[in-house]
């Protein structure tokens, strides 16, 4: 199997990213319309894919070896987690700064994320921390701190452009999966829903809880309603909670992940934006 290596990272001089290249003693190199660079025909042994990765992380770029000849034709749907992968935020760490409580539940919600508690009995416990809080509190946090990642528009545009569907799956909450379902035009989504009683949040969620489980069972359930395989999709999450779909998937991309996630993920976005998975497969 021919490898493939590309380089990329924000501000990144090409002539750095070229020097990172050789080590990878590659038959070709070609600078892409983004500016990554890709190198053809690699030598990915063990010794130089550890060679390449440390001088990648030292530049503050991000290096992917992958099959040759892989493009975004190669898949169906994209399935993304939402808080700090499609955003920047953790939504329930913002909610909770409404009650005072944003380094509690922070901390709760790292641990988690790490893969150190069980996710189903952390977002309990952090949910229940919300009792009391007025609902429109989730609006300001949507208003005043929601944002995108860096690339997540021209990512969607490509992908969507390509024929590929879009499932948003999120251990947090359908009061912004359903904002962002209808801002970006995204086909699918599915998430956890607060229960909510004269205006305020009862420390409750609704049903049973989106994790790590439920994800890959949606990701699974997507792609059988598109009548493809799993491994037709293209999996993004940065938690221990999105492990078991990015294991599903065709290829599983760590986006500002944590170790656990950047460890086991086909492909890792350190620096750069989410559209970086675009030069990866050909663009």
């Amino acid at each position: 199997m021919v490898t493939n290596l590309v380089l990329q990272g924000p501000g990144v001089p090409a002539s750095l990213l070229e020097g990172i290249g050789w080590l990878a003693r590659p038959a070709r190199m070609i600078v892409l319309p983004s500016g990554a660079l890709r190198c053809e025909d690699v030598a990915a042994t063990p010794d130089v894919v550890e060679a390449v990765q440390a001088a990648a992380l030292a530049a503050r770029a991000d290096a992917t070896f992958v099959a040759a000849g892989r493009t975004l034709a190669d898949f169906s749907l994209v399935a993304m987690d939402m808080d700090s992968t499609l955003i920047t935020i953790e939504c329930i760490d913002e909610i909770a700064d409404m009650q005072g409580l944003k380094a509690q539940v922070s901390e709760i919600t790292e641990s988690a994320m790490r893969g150190e508690l069980d996710f189903s009995a952390s977002l309990t416990r952090r949910v229940a921390l919300l009792a009391g809080l007025e609902a429109s509190a989730l609006e300001r946090v949507y208003e005043e701190r929601l944002r995108l990642s860096p690339g997540a528009e021209p990512m969607l545009a490509a992908v969507k452009a390509a024929g590929l569907k879009t499932l948003l799956v999120s251990g947090g909450f359908t009061f912004f999966t359903e904002r962002l379902k209808t801002r970006l035009g995204l086909d699918y989504t599915h998430a956890n829903v607060l229960e909510v009683e004269h205006g305020r949040l009862t420390g409750r969620v609704v049903g049973g809880i989106v994790d790590a489980e439920e994800k890959m069972r949606t990701v699974e359930r997507v792609c059988a309603g598109l009548g493809v395989e799993p491994r037709r999709a293209i999996v993004m999450g940065d938690g221990a909670n999105d492990l078991k779909m990015m294991g599903i998937g065709g290829l599983s991309v760590a986006f500002r992940a944590k170790p656990v996630v950047r460890a086991q993920a086909d492909v890792a976005l350190n620096f750069s934006g989410l559209d970086a998975i675009l030069a990866v497969l050909g663009g």
